[in-house]
């Protein structure tokens, strides 16, 4: 009897769905918002195995910065293929490797430029965080590491237990210790309920004087990690000025301040880097996603001054993905263009002009925030007491409706935050913009008619 695997051409989504539900785990989420089986994908666009195309607003959670199958990422891949180049090469060297590394570190500020190393990770940004929470402590000889509520850094043992979402670690026992979270700068739902500058300018003379503090219960950490702007949290982006704060108070007390740009990074926010917005230079920079031009690959780029590791101090078997490195040097190449930047902040801009007119227009949507093309609206349920601040209660439910509706009209646009309330645009920083305007149009549309449903 042949043990041949039969691939199946003619099955439904729901019967692509089933097969699914039979052989995969039940920690896949993705399929439960969006029940389709696709079949093929170019740019912003994708198309199911019934022939439905829908645009496309999450682009494998940001990780696709120049959509799917770019030509000329496609065809550095297929030249690589080609030339019977090494694929996987574990931490050897390759021309191919040696040009990505000058190209990344060609983009960073110049005061890390000639001082920084790289360290290539399993493919993940969660192994990134785990590898550079690993350099801290090795560096700085202390144990304890400072985090922010609302933070994700990841689902590995380490990284979740760097991450502020409850849901995800409640069943997960013994996490990595000596983890202390701190307020972030959260302005619609401020943790002192100033918000604006108030609140940030309040939080950060927290984060100081708890790390000055004798008293205060925490030891000298080994490293402060956080997000220039949260993206499981909610697109939440830290006020310039509260970044300076931390770098400032870090910088002051030598501890390593560690910048995770894995969904933020990569010219998302309109600036290469996120952290570039606030005119910091951190000691740790974590990025993911995007790096790899479509394939898996994450780095951790850091002050040579933290480099005490010795040989085989952090190790893993695919940190030598070479049609990753390549692809992402294409990626790199084009997205750190002045030109590429600015039409990056262009169709954000029009776009958040454009959401906060439709916020001004219903009252389920509370907050529209982000930068660049990293934006969120949170969703709210105006039959429900407001609270101290004068907001209405995020509603799952009222995201979820709206992301449905999206869905059915052939939009795929993602759900985050807490209470999953808030729909964030993270797709291509290349999509056309009359592109950006079809996915506002059915955006508003959904958002019209779910606040039609709720207030009458």
């Amino acid at each position: 009897m042949s043990n041949t695997c039969i691939v199946e051409e003619c099955l439904t989504n729901a019967e692509y769905l089933a097969r699914q539900e039979n052989t995969e785990s039940n920690a896949r989420s993705y399929p439960r918002s969006f029940p389709f089986s696709l079949k093929k994908a170019k740019g912003v666009w994708v198309e199911d195995v019934e022939g439905h195309r829908y645009l496309d607003f999450l682009c494998g959670a940001g990780a696709l910065v120049l959509g799917h199958n770019d030509a000329e990422v496609n065809q550095a891949m297929i030249d690589m293929l080609s030339e019977d180049l090494p694929l996987q090469t574990l931490d050897l060297t390759t021309p191919v490797k040696d040009a990505f590394v000058h190209t990344l570190l060609s983009l960073l500020p110049p005061e890390l430029q000639g001082n920084s190393k790289v360290q290539f990770c399993s493919p993940s940004g969660t192994d990134a965080v785990d590898a550079a929470i690993k350099l801290c402590k090795v560096a700085t000889g202390r144990s304890s590491v400072v985090a922010f509520s609302g933070a994700y850094h990841g689902m590995g043992h380490g990284a979740l237990s760097l991450t502020g979402n409850l849901n995800a670690k409640s069943k997960i026992s013994a996490l990595m210790p000596d983890v202390h979270f701190l307020p972030y700068p959260y302005s619609y739902r401020c943790p002192f309920g100033l918000g604006g500058e108030a609140g940030a300018q309040a939080i950060g003379t927290y984060f100081e004087r708890i790390l000055k503090d004798p008293e205060s219960g925490i030891t000298r950490p080994a490293a402060v990690i956080l997000e220039p702007i949260q993206g499981e949290g909610g697109v939440i982006p830290a006020p310039a000025s509260f970044l300076q704060t931390v770098r400032r108070v870090t910088e002051e007390l030598k501890i390593p301040m560690i910048v995770d740009e894995i969904q933020c990074g990569m010219g998302r926010s309109g600036c290469f880097f996120a952290f570039e917005h606030a005119n910091i230079v951190p000691d740790v920079i974590l990025l993911s996603k995007g790096i790899g031009g479509s394939q898996p690959l994450s780095v951790v780029i850091y002050d040579k001054k933290l480099d005490r590791w010795t040989r085989g101090t952090h190790a893993g078997t695919f940190r030598g993905n070479q049609l990753a490195m390549r692809a992402g040097t294409v990626v790199m190449n084009r997205i750190s263009q002045p030109e590429f930047l600015a039409e990056v902040r262009e169709k954000g801009q029009w776009l958040l002009t454009h959401l906060l007119e439709l916020q001004s227009k219903v009252n389920i949507l509370g907050d529209v925030r982000g930068k660049g093309l990293m934006l969120g609206c949170e969703f709210v349920d105006p039959r429900q007491p407001r609270d101290t601040m004068g907001h209405f209660p995020a509603s799952r439910e009222i995201a979820s409706k709206i992301q449905q509706y999206c869905f059915e009209h052939k939009l795929i646009i993602e759900c985050g935050g807490r209470n999953s309330a808030v729909l964030r645009c993270l797709c291509a920083l290349n999509v056309p913009m009359e592109d950006v305007a079809k996915m506002f149009e059915i955006f508003e549309a959904a958002v019209m008619k779910v606040h039609f449903d709720v207030t009458n």
